[in-house]
């Protein structure tokens, strides 16, 4: 299958510095999908994160300001190590799209909430041509999605379904798509609203989107954003933002 059309609507191109990239132990060419961990201080999580990559499976770990030795730590169990020193999800994830060599890319958190061995499952349907890319949907356990994000997370869903018939129930911490055609979106913010503005512009280009189930823990140690009212706030302004440049 080929990658996914450009959108129409993409932004002009925007010089940026090239990510600072820890070669892995693991060779990038034998990798089926790379793994893309946004990681701020998860030095508690991340053995367990990488060990369970499913086979073929590199783990792209970027590094977003920690100060508990995340980094040294990733590099230590075999992943590759992007520092990007911009804040933010979305910088985060870019350097690491942009460090990733293999042809599907799955963004997921690294906090532990996400069991990466679902990875293979959300790859399945873009490798089969059925999705071009695959959302995951949080079955979450007690006490694993506070109410203030469920909240908001219902109605950034409603506001997506009216601005452009998408029906999504959850933009999910877990992604799944080729890495070519994530780059041909030019996809712009640099913060929390990159996984709304993945799905839009994925919506406008003709891609067709899925979504499946994952089970949902309690994440390791301190939430950044969602966890904590004040991050859930500025999330959805970020991604009120993007729905109301929507048209």
């Amino acid at each position: 299958m080929s990658a996914p059309p450009r959108t129409h609507e993409s932004p002009a191109p925007v010089d940026e510095p090239g990510p600072l990239t820890v070669p892995s132990s693991r060779e990038a060419a034998g990798a089926w999908v790379d793994v893309v961990l946004p990681c701020l201080d998860e030095a508690g999580a991340l053995a367990a994160v990488i060990a369970g990559l499913p086979s073929r499976c590199r783990a792209v770990v970027v590094d977003n300001g920690s100060n508990d030795g995340s980094a040294e730590l990733a590099a230590g169990l075999g992943a590759t190590v992007v520092r990007e020193p911009r804040r933010g999800y979305g910088a985060a994830v870019h350097a690491g799209l942009l460090a990733s060599t293999a042809e599907l890319v799955a963004v997921c958190d690294a906090d532990g909430s996400v069991d990466l061995a679902d990875v293979a499952r959300l790859a399945e349907p873009v490798v089969d041509g059925r999705w071009d890319l695959t959302v995951a949907r949080r079955r979450p356990a007690p006490g694993a999605w506070p109410a203030h994000a469920r909240l908001a997370n219902r109605a950034l869903a409603l506001g997506l379904r009216a601005r452009t018939g998408l029906v999504l129930a959850d933009l999910g911490p877990l992604r799944v798509a080729r890495r070519e055609g994530l780059l041909a979106l030019r996809l712009a913010d640099r913060r929390s609203g990159y996984p709304l503005e993945t799905v839009l512009r994925a919506h406008a280009a003709g891609w067709r989107i899925g979504q499946l189930d994952v089970a949902y823990a309690p994440r390791v140690g301190r939430s950044k954003v969602t966890g904590t009212l004040r991050g859930t706030v500025q999330a959805a302004r970020d991604m009120s933002r993007l729905l109301g440049e929507t048209r």
